[in-house]
């Protein structure tokens, strides 16, 4: 179990972490899911660690659960991991930022 001041962190943690709005995030799914014939439904689009973020973007603090809570610490420690702070972020970088967009996390966004 967190703790609040622990919760109060990730939750810090995770929003600096996901720079992408909840509408965003759910255009993205949609658009790299797609492909020329298939169109996905917009509550099956993405991977489901995107599904779940775009789920946790959509609650209140208070309503989160353990799954929420798991998910939280991995998309941090991911963005974070795969930041890479010496260097802007480049376009042409596209494969890393599509990953990362996958999570809420576009590296080109101020």
């Amino acid at each position: 179990m967190t703790d609040a001041l622990e919760l109060d962190a990730l939750w810090e943690d995770f929003h600096r972490a996901v720079n992408m709005t909840s509408q965003e995030l759910a255009a993205w799914l949609r658009v790299s899911d797609a492909t020329d014939t298939i169109e996905p439904l917009p509550d099956k689009a993405g991977t489901p660690t995107g599904q779940h973020v775009l789920a946790i973007l959509q609650k209140r603090r208070t309503d989160l659960t353990d799954a929420d809570i798991r998910v939280m610490y991995q998309v941090v420690d991911t963005v974070e991991a795969q930041a890479d702070v010496e260097n802007e972020p480049e376009a042409e970088d596209s494969d890393r930022r599509h990953r990362l967009m996958t999570i809420g996390h576009d590296p080109l966004k101020p």
